[in-house]
């Protein structure tokens, strides 16, 4: 059996957005609540979150009961790492800190086999090919790979045409929160400036014909990014949210009390 389409790669391809959750509480009860929610992806963040090869494999294996697509953040690009979760199953990867189109290109090598990568022929004992029995994954393994890359500083910002343009990658993600600090306006992605290079950013990604990815937690700037074409939509972290949902039941609990 040849490796599993991959939705996510056809949707990006296509124009369609496509709405997803981050994943940092390293918890499969909380995954398994976000993926019966609907999203179309969920993000196992293994950059910011408590993820080891292990943990990693038991998301990508609750998230596999739900029709939502699995991406993995991996915390660095380094070629073993992506050699593990690619062999661990994963389709989809976020690559962080990507600044020119030399590393996109050495990324991209990595996610593919020979002649085409130098990603290892390992996957016949691994996940991904479920441990052998899928015996064709290999001939078109390299085809359902998603590759999103990350541009998140001003160096990135500067190459992202070139980023874009890379054959084998499929999107480029902002991240708003490091270029923020980058362009020294810590904790303030809603600056002009930044924001400026933001929209100037999904322009220039959208004209080598790739898909557009941001995360936002504002829900009043969705409708702003999806009019610029973002179609790869973080709309969310599920810590974030829980954190935010107990503060407003304690909030009202207070209240009640005291009414």
């Amino acid at each position: 059996m040849p490796a599993p389409i991959n939705k996510l790669k056809h949707a990006l391809a296509n124009g369609e957005i496509q709405l997803g959750m981050w994943l940092n509480l390293g918890s499969g009860s909380a995954t398994e609540i976000v993926g019966a929610t609907g999203y179309d992806w969920c993000l196992i963040d293994g950059e910011h979150a408590p993820f080891d090869p292990n943990t990693i494999l038991e998301q990508l294996r609750v998230l596999g009961q739900f029709d939502t697509s699995a991406i993995v953040r991996v915390p660095v690009d380094e070629d073993w790492v992506i050699k593990q979760v690619l062999d661990l199953g994963a389709q989809s990867l976020l690559v962080p800190m990507v600044n020119s189109g030399a590393q996109a290109k050495s990324i991209v090598a990595a996610t593919q086999y020979a002649p085409r990568g130098v990603r290892g022929m390992g996957a016949g004992v691994a996940r991904a090919a479920l441990y052998g029995h899928d015996a064709d994954y290999a001939t078109n393994a390299d085809h359902e790979i998603c590759l999103i890359l990350q541009a998140e500083t001003r160096e990135a910002m500067k190459n992202i045409k070139d980023i874009a343009a890379t054959d084998g990658v499929d999107a480029v993600f902002i991240g708003p929160a490091d270029l923020s600090a980058d362009m020294g306006h810590l904790g303030n992605p809603g600056h002009p400036e930044v924001t400026a290079a933001i929209e100037k950013g999904i322009a220039d990604i959208r004209a080598e014909g790739k898909a557009a990815g941001i995360l936002s937690f504002d829900v009043a700037s969705f409708g702003h990014y999806a009019q610029l074409g973002v179609t790869f939509f973080g709309v969310g972290s599920e810590a974030s949210l829980l954190r935010a949902s107990l503060q407003v039941n304690l909030a009202a609990a207070r209240l009640a009390m005291q009414s």
